[in-house]
């Protein structure tokens, strides 16, 4: 196992603690590794990260994985029609004793937050958590708490049930980095799902850390440090343009989109074990970065044509830059270390 990470990281140890990250949670959550690699790009790219999908296919146990994995405090708020913004921020309680109020902290302070079924709260409650995410921060009773850090929010969301529940409207999903399913496993997946229950002899799994708090804020900050070149960052802004000109687009990705793109592809290419980013680290996070930025006209809500869609053509419109890998950028990853390789196929399912 790994130990903690320290501050001033190389961008190839990054890749390193990155793929051991990626091998530990891989197994509790089976076959899903191009997915994990999407949700563990949200997390280096300081982002939070929404998971749509069908019950029970490893929603909430992938969030508890990588808070395991990622040495985080983790706490799950089960969101329910009747639960109250002091249910998530804390609340002043009267200490009779000390004969004043003091501030009790609520699960918003954490390292890592599973907002589990946020569609099933009300938007009062809702907006709590989302300043949270924003800003870092809290608000009670006029007075402000910052949130340590890193703070990170896995929400899960299901796709299939209407009934009670109230849905995140689009600038509320703009605030995710990025929405990401599962997706059923193969059959041969769902034995091995099985066949590892068996072995283990106990529901619950416990993973060791890979680093630590303190060792993934010094991961952030290796990610910022990976250059993009003008024709990438011209790739994302030509991308989510296009998503606002498409015929079927009410709503396209706002900037923040596009913003959404560079940061999560660049953390795509170190996860890849590269310290430069491509196109293909564009078009690989592009569907989770941009589906949910994208309002569909309501004239064709019952057609097929979805987010996806939409960014399916908009990634074959849109002339791909050459990759241009920066000749003084390879010269000085070869001589603080050795070539990153390729993390454990952390592009392949």
């Amino acid at each position: 196992m790994s130990t903690p990470t320290k501050p001033g990281l190389s961008v190839s140890h990054v890749s390193e603690q990155a793929a051991a990250v990626l091998d530990q949670v891989e197994t509790a959550v089976v076959g899903k590794r191009q997915a994990l690699t999407l949700v563990l790009c949200g997390i280096l790219a300081r982002g939070h990260v929404l998971l749509e999908d069908f019950p029970g296919l490893g929603k909430t146990l992938a969030a508890r994985s990588f808070a395991q994995s990622l040495g985080l405090e983790f706490t799950r708020a089960q969101f329910t029609p009747d639960l109250l913004p002091a249910d998530l921020t804390g609340a002043f309680v009267y200490d009779q004793k000390a004969g004043e109020f003091e501030f009790r902290k609520g699960p918003l302070f954490t390292g890592l937050l599973l907002a589990d079924e946020i569609n099933r709260t009300p938007p009062k409650t809702q907006s709590a958590l989302l300043e949270a995410m924003q800003e870092h921060q809290v608000t009670v009773e006029g007075e402000t708490f910052p949130l340590a850090q890193p703070f990170h929010v896995l929400a899960t969301a299901n796709p299939v049930e209407y009934e009670g529940t109230y849905p995140l409207p689009e600038a509320q999903l703009d605030r995710f980095l990025m929405r990401i399913s599962f997706g059923y496993p193969t059959e041969e997946e769902e034995y091995d799902v099985l066949r590892r229950r068996v072995s283990r002899q106990q529901e619950d799994q416990h993973l060791g850390a890979v680093t630590d708090a303190a060792g993934l804020l010094a991961m952030q900050v290796a990610i910022e440090t990976v250059p993009v070149e003008e024709d990438i960052s011209r790739y994302c802004v030509a991308l989510a343009a296009a998503t606002r000109r498409h015929r079927a687009v009410q709503v396209g990705a706002s900037p923040r989109g596009s913003l959404a793109l560079m940061l999560t592809g660049r953390a795509h290419a170190v996860v890849a074990g590269r310290d430069y980013i491509t196109p293909e680290d564009i078009k690989a996070v592009a569907h989770a970065v941009l589906d949910h930025r994208i309002s569909i006209k309501p004239e064709l809500w019952m057609s097929d044509l979805g987010g996806h869609g939409v960014v399916d053509a908009v990634l074959a419109e849109i002339p791909v830059p050459s990759a241009r890998q920066a000749a003084t950028t390879q010269s000085s990853a070869t001589q603080s270390s050795a070539a990153p390789r390729d993390p454990g196929g952390a592009l392949g399912a």
